[in-house]
């Protein structure tokens, strides 16, 4: 199973980021930390500055092709600068078009919702993002954990650190690790 953890330059909330990276090395997943620019990525623990991670490869240089899956960890400004970044936009659809599973938690739908992806689906996100949401087709619904298993590709959804647990066991089960 390798896995693509999307995250732009800053912004990703760390701890989700760093548990469903741990649960997916714990599966005996490879990860690779995809962003839009290569060198060091900023988390953030709320609006705290926390770690810095290093980046493995680009948007430019990646493909969903290349991947079982992907992860796109939330916190506000992360997703908010991946949908204004075709590159990134285009690696998320990607995946979907491929039939490939994607899992969102928090903020993260942001950039599906960019993606044109949630057309008749059902899933979760934090609350401010059900407007969107819906806009863009979906149906919100507030869930530890929600997974959606319409065509082309499966999405998990969570709404927020809290949920990572359940997040990250449906993220191993759906992946098949």
């Amino acid at each position: 199973m390798r896995v693509a953890f999307l995250v732009a330059t800053e912004g990703v909330e760390q701890v989700e980021l760093t548990e469903p990276w741990k649960a997916v090395g714990d599966a005996g997943g490879e990860r690779v930390l995809v962003s839009t620019d290569p060198g060091r990525i900023q988390a953030f623990n709320h609006l705290d500055k926390a770690d810095t991670f290093p980046v493995d490869t680009t948007v430019k240089e990646a493909s969903a092709a290349d991947y079982d899956g992907l992860v796109l960890p939330g916190g506000v400004a992360n997703p908010d600068a991946l949908r204004t970044d075709t590159g990134a936009v285009a690696f998320v659809k990607g995946f979907f078009d491929a039939g490939k599973p994607v899992a969102a938690i928090c903020h993260a739908p942001w950039t599906l919702v960019e993606a044109g992806v949630l057309g008749g689906r059902t899933l979760t996100s934090w609350p401010s993002l059900r407007t969107d949401i819906s806009n863009a087709g979906g149906t919100w619904v507030d869930e530890q954990v929600k997974v959606c298993t319409s065509a082309p590709s499966t999405l998990i959804t969570s709404r927020k650190p809290d949920d990572l647990k359940a997040f990250n066991a449906a993220v191993i089960r759906e992946f098949g690790g």
